[in-house]
């Protein structure tokens, strides 16, 4: 034992002392007709280098520092372990008050912003959040995006769909068509004050109408998971319904890009083409392949295999959706719903990436939202009002339609005004929509600020929403008890 304690330092001495060896007359050594090392350092360094203060050591050191924290990788990592600890805080008072999680990112995701943190330190909000280190945390945002809209694709219930599909696709398009012909005529009324230059009225009216359409189905999912209606008939047609208008606002919007895109009106026919063939090609032929596969896979116990194969299919499906020109994120939404229905498969691959997504890549996308949403440029009061139209707008159309419908369909009331509260709910969904229409130039800052604040209200008040129609469901129970 002793002689092996002895063997390890020797070791190291031995090739310690060569190494300075060799270092020492490499130093010596000339690169082509330069003269020595030694000589540049000291040619380099300023005659006083030699009677340097400690002061003036220390501000070299520190200056080094702060040159590596503006570095963009340690920028970067300092942003995602900001914006990780204030998501969970504000996720965790969110759930406080009853509220979903995506809630308080949200808030978040403002707060971080320049309508809070860049208006009360605005030094500290540009060191942190600079203009050039946006395409980062976009590009990040759009990967963690991906992969849960592949997620939510992978939720969708075909097999309920099916069994509720009269009423659910009834109640579902009611609750577009509606909200989207009110979404067009607000836009009537704003496209000559709110309007960005050079964007036509099509495409703003037709933005504006997708916007007042759009459902949360993963955040209504939750919802309905942690009120335990899950079983529920309310619950069960509210969930099929928002899977509905998931999948038909989403086609809708990739119509909606690519005419918003097109130059000309081939273009957008020919976009229109090819999203058709994409979408067949998706449907009848990878998805029966995909299922053949992963079942010999399973057999096989070849679970990387399988995973492998999905990612494959997200990644190559999100790059045809966004060379067709009808957006990555509806194709790694398609690449989801063409995954084998069984629930293995489905957990093996939501457990791969729903924690990556939800917890580390979705936060980003929030704050990356918020970093956009200038709430002080509504300063003024007619800009509130304007707000408060869109509010009427968004609630009195996805609401009341959604709920009106579901009475037409046989629904009870008390059902009726649940469903209507439960699809009113915007959340994610509607911020993924607004940020394709800021991308492409549509929206302007002011009303991207005031869709922001709709989403967030709308998805706010379907808790308290619910609430109130239980009390007044209970109530109006124990009154006919006692009658």
């Amino acid at each position: 034992m002793n002689k092996r304690m002895l063997f390890y330092p020797l070791i190291i001495g031995f090739f310690g002392c060569l190494i300075w060896f060799i270092i020492n007359k490499g130093s010596h050594l000339t690169t082509d007709g330069s003269t020595p090392a030694s000589t540049v350092a000291a040619a380099a360094a300023p005659a006083s280098a030699h009677t340097t203060s400690t002061t003036s050591t220390a501000e070299s050191v520190w200056n080094s520092m702060v040159q590596n924290v503006h570095h963009p990788l340690a920028l970067l990592l300092l942003q995602i372990i900001l914006i990780l600890i204030t998501a969970r805080i504000f996720g965790w008072l969110a759930n406080k008050i009853g509220q979903p999680s995506v809630v308080g990112e949200i808030v978040a995701g403002i707060c971080l912003g320049p309508s809070l943190l860049g208006t009360l330190w605005p030094s500290g909000s540009a060191f942190i959040f600079p203009a050039e280190g946006f395409k980062n945390l976009q590009f990040l945002s759009q990967i963690g995006l991906a992969f849960f809209m592949f997620v939510v694709g992978m939720e969708l219930d075909t097999d309920k769909m099916k069994n509720k599909a009269h009423d659910a696709v009834m109640i579902s398009h009611a609750s577009i068509v509606f909200p989207f012909f009110l979404g067009v005529g607000l836009a009537y009324h704003m496209y000559a004050r709110f309007a960005p230059a050079n964007v036509s009225f099509l495409s703003f009216a037709l933005f504006m109408g997708i916007a007042m359409s759009i459902t949360a189905f993963p955040v209504l999912a939750r919802i309905v998971q942690e009120r335990k209606l899950s079983s529920t008939p309310l619950g069960l047609l509210a969930i099929t319904c928002a899977a509905a208008d998931d999948v038909t606002a989403w086609c809708i919007l990739a119509v909606v890009i690519a005419i918003v895109k097109a130059v000309t009106l081939w273009t957008a026919v020919l976009t229109l083409v090819l999203s058709l063939i994409f979408v067949g090609f998706m449907l009848y032929i990878l998805k029966p392949w995909l299922a053949k596969k992963i079942t010999r896979f399973q057999e096989q116990h070849k679970e990387k295999s399988i995973v492998a194969l999905a990612f494959m299919t997200l990644l190559f499906s999100a790059w045809a959706a966004e060379v067709i020109g009808i957006h990555a994120l509806f194709g790694a939404f398609l690449a989801g719903v063409i995954m084998p229905s069984e629930v293995s498969v489905q957990k093996l691959l939501t457990d791969k990436l729903e924690d990556v997504s939800v917890l580390l890549l979705l936060p980003i996308f929030f704050v990356f939202t918020g970093l956009r949403t200038q709430i002080g440029l509504l300063g003024q009061g007619n800009l509130w009002a304007v707000f408060g139209l869109i509010m009427l707008v968004a609630v009195g159309g996805k609401l009341g339609g959604s709920a009106l419908t579901a009475k037409l369909m046989g629904q009870s009331w008390m059902d009726s005004l649940g469903i209507g509260a439960l699809m009113n709910t915007r959340g994610l969904m509607e911020l993924v929509v607004l940020n394709i229409g800021y991308d492409l130039g549509i929206l302007s800052p002011e009303v991207f600020a005031m869709l922001v604040l709709m989403a967030l209200a709308t998805t706010f008040m379907t808790g308290p929403l619910l609430d109130v129609v239980k009390k007044v469901e209970e109530s109006r129970l124990q009154a006919s008890q006692i009658g």
